[in-house]
C-alpha cells in the first residue's frame, strides 16, 4: 500500500468508513506516529479497528495475540472480506496450512499474522518471527497481563520480553475492562506514555441493569418468564432474538437448559467446558446463526462472542467479579437498540465463589517442595521443567504453579532462558537413501548422524539429543538446534512429517537468591494477599448491587468514570431496588460423619504420598475443591467428598483444627 496516503484515505478506501467512532483516531495517530498506545473501550465499541487500519499503513508485519481460536478466525474472514491480507496460526491447520501463511508472513504478503500466547512458548514459532520484522504487538484482552487483574494469565507477563526479543518497536494494548491500577501495570510493564491511554467511558446508554435477587429454587421460573416476555416482544415487532443465562457450575447449566428445554417453543442449549471442543463449537455456531436462541453457560462462553441482537443476559448465579459482570453484560444490545441485563442471583452463591480463590493458594508446604525441586534439579545453573507432572508432584494447580515461577522471576531467583519441545519425532515421506540424497558433503553427513543417532521405531524416528551431542563436534551452533533447523527444512520441502510434544521450560538459576531462608514465606505471604484481594474481590461485586443507588453509575465509577448522573433505566432508578433475601446458613455435618471422610483421605494420601494430608487438604477435600493431589486419587469416589460445599472455607477450616 502507497504509505503516503492519508489514514483517512484507507479507512474509507479498504473498510468503507467515512470517519471514525469516538476514541478510535488518537489511538490510530498516535500508532502512526510511532508510539505505543493502550485502548480502554467498552465491549462491541471498534477496538480492532484501531490496529486493523494503522496495520495497513506500518512497513512491517503485525502480530496479534489474541485469547481464542474462534476470535481470530471471525477477524481473519473480516479482513480477508476487505481484501485485507491477514492470517492464523493455530492448532487445527495442517503442517501445509501453517507453512503457506509463514511463507506468505516471510515474504511480506501477510499484513496481519493472528496467533494465541502460548504460540510464543512454541520453539520453533520463535525462531520463525524472530527472522520476521515486526512493526506493532497487539495484545487483546490485555488487562491479563496484569497479576491484581480479574483473569491474570502468566504468559501475559513474558510478552514484554518477546518484544524485546523480536525488537518490537510499537505495543498497543486492547482491553474492555481495566480498574485504574490494572491500567498502571499495564503501562508500566510497555512503558506507555500516559496521554497514549484512551478511554471512552464504560456507561452504555442502551443496557438496563436491573438487580431482582430471588432464592435458587424459583430462578428457573424467572428466567422462563423473562423469555417469554422477549420471545412475545420480538414476535410483535417480527425480530429475532438470543438471550444468555450465565451460571457457576456445569451440572447447573445442564439442568436449568433442561427445564427451560421443557417449557419453552424454542431450543435451548447448555454450554460449558466440561463438553468437547467440536460441541462447543457447533453449539456456538448455532447461536451466531440463530438456529438456537438462547444458551445456558458458565464463563467458558462469552468471550469473542459479537451477535449484535442479545436482548437478554441473565445473571443465574452471581459473576465472579465486577469486572466479568462488565464483560458478560456487555454481550447484549451490540446493535444499540435496549436490551435487559437482569441479576437474579443472590448471596447463595457466595461460598462456591471464595471456593474457587482458595483453591489457587498453593500450601507453604508445596512452595517448599518447588523450592527443593528446583536446587535438587539445577545443573550447571539450569534448570528444566515440565509442567503438568511438576503441578502433579508439588499439588499446585497449574495457573498458581506458572503465576509461582512469574514470582520467581520477578524476585530475579530464575530468569527464562527458553521452551523447547523434550520431544520430537519425525517419518520420512521417502526411503532414507533418497532423503540423504538431497544433500552434498558435510550437510549429507550431518543429517546422516541425525538418522543413525536417533531412536528408531516402526514409522518414526525420534530425536535422541544426548546421541547426537556425543557425535558431533561442538561448534558455535549447539548440535541440537542445528539438527531442528535440518529437520524443519525437510518438513518445508515435504520429505518429512515432523512432531513435537512435551514443552519443557529452561531457566537460569540464581543459586544466591534460591538460598534465601525466608524465600518461601515470602511467597506464600504474597499469595495470601492475593487470596485476600480476590476474596474483596467478590465482596466489591456483592456491594455494587446490594446498595439503594444506581447500578450503572456505580459501576462506571469502579472502573474510575463519574457519569456525571443517574442512568434513569437501572432497577433502582425505576424505583424497584429490594433488599437481598435472607439466605438460609448450611449447617455442618455430623462430626461422625466428618471424621469418617478425614480418616479416608488420610489413609489414600498416606498410601499414596507417603505423608499425612494437611489440615488444608482435608478442607478442599471437604468443600469439593479439586487440587491435583485429590485428582490422583480420584478422591470424588470417597464418601465425604464436598459433603461441606455450601459452608465457608474458613469454617470447615477451623472445625478441623479444633476437633482432628
Amino acid at each position: 500500500m502507497d504509505q503516503n496516503l492519508s489514514w483517512q484515505t484507507v479507512l474509507q478506501q479498504q473498510f468503507g468508513f467515512d470517519s471514525l467512532r469516538p476514541g478510535q483516531q488518537p489511538v490510530v495517530e498516535a500508532l502512526l506516529a510511532g508510539r505505543s498506545a493502550a485502548a480502554i473501550f467498552p465491549t462491541g465499541s471498534g477496538k480492532s479497528l484501531c490496529y486493523q487500519l494503522p496495520a495497513l499503513m506500518l512497513p512491517h508485519l503485525t502480530l496479534v495475540i489474541s485469547p481464542l481460536l474462534a476470535l481470530m478466525q471471525d477477524q481473519v474472514q473480516f479482513l480477508q472480506s476487505k481484501g485485507i491480507a491477514a492470517a492464523t496460526i493455530d492448532s487445527t491447520q495442517s503442517r501445509d496450512e501453517a507453512q503457506e501463511v509463514m511463507n506468505g508472513v516471510r515474504s511480506g504478503t501477510i499484513k496481519i499474522l493472528m496467533v494465541s500466547v502460548e504460540r510464543l512458548k512454541n520453539e520453533r514459532f520463535r525462531q520463525f518471527i524472530g527472522q520476521v520484522s515486526v512493526s506493532l504487538l497487539v495484545v487483546d484482552e490485555a488487562h491479563c497481563i496484569s497479576e491484581w487483574g480479574h483473569n491474570f494469565r502468566p504468559d501475559y507477563l513474558k510478552l514484554p520480553e518477546y518484544c524485546r526479543d523480536f525488537a518490537v518497536p510499537q505495543v498497543l494494548l486492547l482491553t474492555a475492562t481495566a480498574t485504574q491500577a490494572v491500567i498502571q501495570d499495564m503501562r508500566s510493564h510497555f512503558n506507555i506514555a500516559e496521554q497514549d491511554v484512551v478511554t471512552t467511558g464504560f456507561y452504555r446508554p442502551n443496557l438496563r441493569l436491573l438487580v431482582q435477587p430471588v432464592a435458587e429454587s424459583e430462578r428457573t421460573d424467572k428466567c422462563l418468564q423473562w423469555l417469554n416476555h422477549l420471545a412475545k416482544k420480538s414476535a410483535q415487532k417480527h425480530q429475532d432474538f438470543a438471550a444468555i443465562i450465565y451460571v457457576t457450575l456445569q451440572h447447573t447449566a445442564e439442568a436449568v437448559a433442561a427445564q427451560l428445554n421443557q417449557q419453552l417453543p424454542f431450543p435451548v442449549q447448555a454450554y460449558h467446558a466440561g463438553l468437547g471442543h467440536e460441541q462447543r463449537d457447533d453449539i456456538q455456531r448455532q447461536f451466531m446463526r440463530g438456529e438456537i436462541p438462547v444458551i445456558v453457560a458458565t464463563i467458558a462462553f462469552g468471550m469473542g462472542v459479537d451477535k449484535s441482537n442479545i436482548r437478554q443476559v441473565m445473571h443465574y448465579d452471581l459473576p465472579k467479579s465486577t469486572e466479568n459482570y462488565s464483560q458478560e453484560i456487555g454481550r447484549a444490545g451490540r446493535d444499540g437498540n435496549p436490551s435487559d441485563c437482569i441479576m437474579l442471583a443472590d448471596e447463595s452463591g457466595l461460598t462456591v465463589l471464595e471456593n474457587f480463590v482458595y483453591g489457587d493458594t498453593p500450601e507453604l508446604s508445596s512452595i517448599d517442595y518447588l523450592l527443593n525441586v528446583i536446587r535438587q534439579q539445577t545443573q550447571a545453573g539450569q534448570w528444566e521443567v515440565l509442567m503438568t507432572p511438576l503441578s502433579a508432584e508439588s499439588n499446585i494447580r497449574l495457573l498458581p504453579l506458572k503465576t509461582l515461577l512469574v514470582n520467581l522471576e520477578m524476585r530475579g531467583v530464575l530468569t527464562s532462558q527458553y521452551s523447547y519441545f523434550a520431544e520430537y519425532r519425525y517419518k520420512a515421506s521417502m526411503a532414507e537413501s533418497e532423503l540423504l540424497a538431497q544433500f552434498k558433503g558435510e550437510p549429507q553427513q550431518f543429517l546422516q548422524t541425525v538418522l543413525s543417532t536417533s531412536k528408531k521405531g516402526r514409522s518414526w524416528y525420534t530425536l535422541d539429543t544426548e546421541a547426537l551431542e556425543k557425535a558431533v563436534p561442538a561448534n558455535d551452533i549447539p548440535p541440537r538446534l542445528r539438527a531442528l533447523k535440518a529437520l524443519e527444512y525437510c518438513q518445508e520441502k515435504g520429505w518429512i512429517a515432523l512432531e513435537s510434544k512435551q514443552m519443557t521450560d529452561v531457566y537460569r538459576v540464581n543459586d544466591a537468591a534460591l538460598s534465601d531462608a525466608g524465600l518461601a514465606q515470602s511467597l506464600y505471604g504474597h499469595f495470601m494477599q492475593k487470596q485476600e484481594t480476590e476474596i474483596q474481590r467478590i465482596h466489591n461485586m456483592l456491594a455494587l448491587f446490594r446498595e439503594p443507588q444506581c447500578v450503572a453509575r456505580r459501576l462506571s465509577a469502579y472502573f474510575g468514570e463519574d457519569m456525571g448522573r443517574d442512568c434513569g433505566v437501572c432497577s433502582v432508578c425505576r424505583g424497584q431496588f429490594r433488599p437481598w433475601p435472607a439466605t438460609r446458613k448450611a449447617a455442618l455435618p455430623p462430626a461422625s460423619q466428618l471424621h469418617q471422610a478425614a480418616a479416608a483421605l488420610q489413609e489414600k494420601i498416606r498410601a499414596a504420598y507417603g505423608c499425612d494430608a494437611s489440615t488444608e487438604l482435608l478442607t478442599r477435600f471437604l468443600c469439593g475443591i479439586q487440587v491435583p493431589w485429590l485428582g490422583k486419587i480420584r478422591a470424588r469416589q470417597l464418601a465425604g467428598f464436598a459433603c461441606c460445599e455450601n459452608l465457608p472455607y474458613a469454617e470447615v477450616r477451623n472445625w478441623l483444627e479444633q476437633n482432628l
